[in-house]
């Protein structure tokens, strides 16, 4: 069994720098955690608090804490640091080697989705955003590591696109489409960037938000070799 992880990600229109951040660390244990943060508001005041709340959250992580601690603890600095008053919201997506699990861990008002075969769930248990109110904790979710699974996780801007035009993206539909009906299987990269495409054309090319979607898929083993491979790609200014 292979781990496939991809993201695609774009800022808010006119907004020169996304609010949204995300990063991976290695679990000590074994395994990868993937921290993804939307910070209040757009554009640079929106990324100082994101990148604030996944710098801290992927310290302790990397250290050997447990996600639900982690995300608790991002809370409860955000929150001092700002007194209350400025939010975020945050995912914490963990592949767990030691227990054979994907843990997903929300603080956020988006769900979300687990596609194995030709079912589709949505991981939507309601979860408070993170910096406001106090006692705040993630609501999390364990999922078995096995063959065939899809996660996808993305931040408001993805959730809310085409609302303004009375065209709200079907999310399930676009999983479907590239996940059930395709000819052949989506890799974890093409399902990524087929999401944020669907979400950008429904804000008209102009998107209305900050906008990152991040899939987890795991898939039969094929490669000949057991290297690690990541790869990124951004464009420069």
């Amino acid at each position: 069994m292979e781990l496939q992880i991809a993201a695609a990600k774009t800022g808010k229109y006119a907004t020169g720098e996304s609010g949204d951040t995300l990063e991976m660390t290695e679990r000590p244990h074994g395994g990868v955690s993937l921290v993804l943060a939307d910070g209040q508001r757009s554009g640079r005041s929106a990324k100082i608090i994101s990148n604030l709340v996944v710098r801290k959250t992927i310290a302790l992580l990397a250290e050997g804490a447990r996600d639900g601690v982690a995300a608790r603890a991002a809370h409860d600095y955000l929150r001092t640091h700002r007194r209350g008053q400025v939010s975020a919201e945050l995912h914490i997506v963990s592949i767990d080697l030691a227990t054979n699990t994907i843990v997903v861990s929300r603080n956020s008002q988006c769900p979300a989705i687990v596609a194995q075969g030709a079912e589709i769930t949505l991981l939507d248990q309601p979860s408070q955003v993170i910096g406001i109110y106090p006692n705040t904790k993630p609501v999390i979710a364990e999922l078995p590591l096995e063959s065939g699974l899809t996660l996808v996780i993305f931040t408001d801007g993805i959730w809310s696109a085409g609302n303004r035009y009375g065209q709200p993206l079907d999310l399930l539909g676009v999983l479907r489409t590239h996940l059930q009906d395709a000819p052949s299987p989506t890799t974890a990269q093409a399902l990524a960037d087929a999401i944020l495409a669907e979400s950008i054309r429904l804000d008209k090319g102009r998107p209305d938000d900050d906008m990152s979607v991040l899939v987890v898929q795991t898939v039969p083993f094929t490669r000949s070799d057991d290297a690690r491979r990541l790869t990124v790609s951004f464009p420069l200014p």
